[in-house]
């Protein structure tokens, strides 16, 4: 549950970029925005991730006899991630 409001300024490039981007994922703007702050930050919960992760490997040995370890996850992950990301921030983030 979201408990803190924040205000940002973005320019008009950064916002239709947002909207698109949230357009095309049926997603809001400040899901993308969280999600951003996420990766930069890596304040994603590693237990979390690490439940994800069983989940996915079940899921994939059930289905496709999928078997990654846990670090290869991680950095397809990453790579997802920031790849996503850096479509929609083209200047890196400081």
């Amino acid at each position: 549950m979201h408990k803190e409001r924040l205000q940002i300024l973005v320019t008009m490039e950064q916002r239709r970029t947002l909207e698109a981007e949230a357009a095309r994922r049926g997603a809001s703007i400040g899901a993308l925005v969280r999600e951003a702050i996420d990766v930069r930050f890596d304040t994603v919960d590693r237990e979390r991730r690490r439940a994800a992760f069983e989940e996915l490997k079940r899921i994939g040995e059930r289905n496709r006899g999928l078997s990654l370890g846990i670090d290869e996850l991680e950095a397809l992950i990453e790579a997802s991630h920031t790849e996503e990301i850096m479509r929609g921030f083209p200047e890196p983030l400081h």
